[in-house]
């Protein structure tokens, strides 16, 4: 069980650092990559969960998502004995990494004034606010992720090395399609974690952490998630 802890804290830090990275790069003051937009923000994540699933494989799982560590246990296929391991490590992970974040672009916290796009670097927020929707938003992305990692997990679709580049993919895929609502959080950790930082960091001049808004991209994945895996055993051989 520590080797997993391991896999998915480091799959799930890494993750954090590389993708809350690019939204750093792109949103906060006089960073090189400032207003790069959407599309940059979209190929930074699918990079970071390329490399972050690339290096938590063979330690565990590389899940580094409650939604797929919770859907696999649901369809059969991950014990739930080992499903506390696994969460724990991606909430630690998240939270680790987005520190690091924090640190390499303090000084660019420190010259940006407008406390929403602090904020953005940590967690997700809707471009319209509307509950429902921004749940149903969150659920159809989780519901793509979650149901093609099932379809990719699968034996004969192996790439050997290479299993972590169709996530990544799949990931960019979600993020230029279905990214621009809710900003695409598909996963509990990658926003309570970072979310919780946000709240305790010494950031200067900051919002407040959005509470009101931080059950939606927790749900959401695990109700997405929780559906594919529904899916996968209807139709699985």
């Amino acid at each position: 069980m520590m080797t997993a802890f391991i896999g998915e804290f480091i799959g799930t830090m890494i993750l954090l650092i590389l993708g809350n990275g690019v939204v750093a790069n792109v949103l906060l003051t006089k960073t090189k990559g400032n207003n790069g937009g959407l599309i940059v923000i979209a190929f930074g994540w699918a990079i970071a969960v390329f490399v972050g699933v690339f290096c938590a494989a063979g330690l565990s799982k590389a899940h580094l998502n409650p939604a797929v560590t919770l859907s696999f246990a649901a369809a059969g296929e991950l014990a739930w004995s080992i499903v506390p391991v696994y969460l724990a490590a991606q909430f630690a992970g998240a939270m680790v990494g987005t520190t690091l974040v924090w640190i390499a672009y303090h000084q660019h916290f420190q010259q940006t004034t407008d406390p929403d796009l602090k904020l953005a670097v940590f967690c997700t927020s809707p471009a319209i606010r509307s509950p429902f929707y921004n749940l149903i938003t969150e659920v159809i992305g989780t519901f793509v992720l979650v149901f093609a990692v099932f379809r990719l997990a699968a034996p004969s679709s192996s790439l050997g090395a290479l299993d972590a580049l169709p996530v990544g993919l799949l990931v960019l895929g979600i993020g230029l399609s279905l990214g621009g609502p809710t900003g695409y959080a598909i996963n509990p950790v990658r926003d309570l974690g970072p979310r919780i930082m946000h709240f305790i960091l010494p950031i200067s001049q900051k919002r407040n952490s959005d509470w009101s808004y931080a059950w939606i991209p927790v749900a959401g994945p695990i109700i997405g998630g929780l559906l594919a895996a529904l899916v996968f055993k209807l139709i699985k051989p």
